[in-house]
């Protein structure tokens, strides 16, 4: 038994490991060889976990190998627009000026019913509001509008808007990020000295805090719901 759950750890940290390597893509937005190679991966790991007669780098050097050969590919693809054609494949329309692209349904095995399943999950009721659909190498379905059917924004209405940065996370479950703090210029005594402001002792108390762009503090404390 206790060979069993080592075996384990251990293939469960090197896939951990080896999906980590591979990007941060998730399962609905890989890649075919991606998909095969996650796939393989998982695979080959259950095995010398299901059998300990199977030596353990049995299972672990054709990963390796595998996230190795994955690896150089993608930077292959990265150097190469021909190989990144071949091996990623291109983008597909579906639909152009409001118009339906049968043969391209065709040749992606694409149904009308995907099409208006892929339509929908865009927001998209009516067909004759799309410019352009497409098909991209992930899967997804991609939505563009005439220009008469997109959402008003603050630009066509020449209105000026303010600049919204991405808000810094200062505090998580009582732990100081001091990395965020360093990036605002900010000091964990600046921090310390504005939650007693607040009220708060100790960012230990603290479920969360953040800092946005205009130098606005959100803060949440443990236990207030």
């Amino acid at each position: 038994m206790l060979v069993i759950f080592v075996r384990t750890i251990i293939l469960y940290l090197l896939v951990i490991f080896v999906m980590r390597v591979m990007g941060k893509r998730q399962a609905g937005e890989l890649q075919p060889f991606e998909l095969a190679a996650a796939i393989m991966i998982s695979e080959l790991a259950s095995i010398p976990m299901q059998n300990t007669g199977i030596p353990l780098f049995n299972g672990v050097i054709p990963i390796i190998t595998i996230v190795f050969g994955q690896v150089l590919l993608s930077f292959i693809c990265l150097k190469s627009n021909k190989v990144r054609n071949i091996v990623y494949g291109k983008p597909t329309i579906l639909i152009e000026n409001g118009n339906i692209l049968e043969r391209n349904l065709k040749h992606e095995m694409y149904t009308l019913s995907d099409l208006m399943e892929g339509l929908r999950m865009n927001n998209v009721s009516n067909i004759a509001d799309v410019e352009f659909a497409i098909l991209e190498t992930t899967g997804q379905l991609s939505i563009v509008l005439k220009s008469q059917k997109r959402p008003v924004n603050p630009e066509d209405l020449k209105v000026p808007t303010k600049y919204e940065g991405i808000s810094l996370t200062l505090v998580i479950d009582g732990e100081v990020v001091n990395e965020n703090l360093e990036k605002a210029n900010l000091t964990e005594e600046w921090l310390k000295t504005r939650l007693r402001k607040l009220g708060v002792e100790s960012a230990k108390d603290v479920l969360f805090a953040s800092l946005d762009s205009e130098g606005k503090l959100y803060y949440q404390t443990k236990g207030n719901r």
